[in-house]
């Protein structure tokens, strides 16, 4: 085959197969090559299943789904898959080789959508960090200039989906972990409303509701694409987002009428790097342009000191249940030499919660998200505003080390901008929309109402239109 595979998002690749111009084993090969000739300069690849999809290439029983043939990487957090491995960024699991009894709801979605699972990608210690250099796999190298960091917790996905070496990979999102590793790579990430995609069957919500699974991408009919195949819920779940009213692939193309948008990249608790101020800037002007109703008004909430410790609070208990988990997942108590030590104190400060200070905090939590969502326009007022514009990242990706077992309030600085987001349980997706003066990308953030992502996905096909990203490619490119 003459077509250069590297360059297609999943639309494309499906569309090939689709109408027999390639089979779901040229893709699988071409990929693996892409992988075997271009990750080695990345680390995004941590566990190759080449053998495993290539005989599901090959089986006539491979579902006919809208991406059938599609080789997608699947982060090693989350998405559990049968007899696969998942290991969590930990040296604990990797040693015991612990393998998934059973198939997540949104494994059974991605294989039933025709994807084919090639592989694991590198993701921060149990995705407690925004870069992904775990002691157990080494540091993900960002295409853009292999001496930044690629963000995290999926930034193993996002350097594997930027780097071309599929056409985008499984991503989830706790506190900004699709979109940030998707704007330090300059690629589209869909932060889901809460309840869009299902945990299930082994998880009900994680870290009190601020997770969930999704993929990035290349473009954002992928994005729309995909989410069609596996929103929804799943038997059992605890609550769901509402319905769409059409398929959220038919938003693209769909005027949105005049939105009213707010901007917001600094208050005392949230400084800018100049870079990420200008991006969201020229992000405004862009959609002012587009005939938007552009201030920079953004939500009081945004202004409250106490999100960074209400939030940790909630990990750490979480944490400390996980690990209590994990014990009992390979038969074998927890100890801290099978953890980084920022880990483990985390999970150690969980331990020492009590059920009313866990209670409280959550309660917490549901507050903030409650004045946080007052800001848009959500029924039954239907008032306010419609979309919030932020930077992902507060500055361009830092470099490799740099960020790595810094303090939390070094950390802070770094990802100020996402996490409000997963705690009201709201949409957000990352655009790559502004590159630096060195040629590096800053994603551009884009919030909506809960339950809006066929409004965002409508603006974010506007923008990607009139300003279209497709044909940048960064320094290591298969």
């Amino acid at each position: 085959m003459t077509t250069d595979l590297a360059q297609l998002d999943a639309s494309a690749q499906a569309a090939l197969v689709a109408r027999g111009e390639c089979t779901p084993s040229e893709l699988v090969e071409a990929a693996i090559e892409r992988i075997e000739r271009v990750d080695p300069h990345l680390n995004a690849v941590i566990v190759p299943l080449f053998e495993r999809a290539r005989a599901d290439a090959a089986n006539p029983q491979l579902p006919a789904g809208p991406f059938r043939g599609v080789p997608l990487l699947l982060k090693d957090l989350g998405c559990h898959v049968a007899g696969m491995s998942v290991y969590g960024g930990t040296k604990f699991l990797r040693d015991h080789d612990w393998r998934s009894p059973v198939d997540s709801f949104l494994a059974q979605r991605f294989r039933a959508a025709g994807f084919i699972f090639l592989g694991k990608t590198n993701t921060p210690e149990m995705g407690l960090s925004p870069t992904t250099e775990p002691l157990t796999y080494g540091a993900t190298r960002n295409p853009w200039d292999p001496e930044r960091i690629v963000g995290g917790s999926s930034g193993g996905s996002a350097a594997a989906v930027a780097a071309g070496l599929t056409p985008l990979a499984h991503a989830g999102d706790g506190g900004g972990s699709i979109r940030n590793p998707a704007g330090a790579c300059g690629l589209v990430g869909l932060k889901p409303s809460r309840g869009r995609t299902s945990l299930g069957p082994e998880i009900g919500e994680g870290w009190a509701g601020c997770t969930t699974e999704h993929v990035v991408t290349r473009s954002v009919r992928d994005t729309a694409a995909v989410l069609d195949c596996v929103a929804g819920p799943g038997t059992g779940d605890p609550y769901f987002a509402p319905p769409p009213h059409r398929p959220f692939i038919e938003e693209l193309g769909r005027d949105p009428g005049v939105l009213r948008i707010g901007c917001f990249t600094n208050n005392e608790h949230t400084p800018a790097h100049p870079e990420a101020a200008a991006a969201v800037t020229s992000a405004a002007n862009l959609l002012s342009d587009l005939g938007h109703e552009v201030d920079d008004n953004y939500p009081d909430a945004l202004n409250e000191p106490n999100l960074g410790h209400l939030t940790s609070t909630a990990v750490s208990a979480n944490l400390a249940q996980q690990l209590d988990g994990m014990a009992k997942q390979v038969g074998k108590p927890v100890d801290e030499g099978g953890f980084e030590p920022a880990t483990w104190a985390m999970a150690q400060r969980g331990w020492a919660l009590s059920a009313s200070e866990y209670l409280q905090t959550v309660e917490g939590l549901h507050a903030f998200g409650r004045r946080l969502r007052t800001w848009w326009r959500e029924p039954p007022t239907n008032a306010g505003y419609d979309l919030l514009v932020t930077p992902t990242m507060a500055e361009p990706a830092p470099y490799i080390g740099e960020v790595r077992g810094a303090s939390i309030e070094r950390i802070l600085r770094l990802v100020p901008y996402t996490m409000a987001y997963n705690v009201s349980g709201q949409p957000a997706i990352g655009l790559p929309m502004y590159w630096t003066r060195e040629g590096l990308p800053i994603g551009v953030q884009l919030v909506g109402g809960y339950g809006q992502e066929a409004l965002l996905l409508r603006v974010a096909a506007q923008i990607e239109s009139a300003s279209p990203w497709q044909e940048r490619r960064p320094r290591l490119h298969a």
